[in-house]
């Protein structure tokens, strides 16, 4: 994955956790349209195995789908 894909993820996630959704969509969504078939892999992996930066939350068995 690109280094910029990278710090666009980072920024989008932390964005999204201070409740700045819309922010965080104008910074992601054009990296992850951008993205050929290749990184667009590695981005889907990168956002399975990250999903507690968006949520600030920690992964555990019991909230895996989420309650809200």
């Amino acid at each position: 994955m690109r280094p910029s894909t990278l710090r666009a993820l980072h920024r989008a996630a932390e964005l999204t956790r201070q409740n700045r959704l819309t922010e965080a969509m104008l910074i992601a969504e054009p990296v992850i349209l951008t993205a050929d078939f290749y990184e667009g892999e590695e981005i889907k992996a990168w956002l399975v195995s990250h999903v507690t930066d968006f949520t600030g939350g920690t992964k555990t068995a019991g909230n895996e789908k989420g309650t809200d």
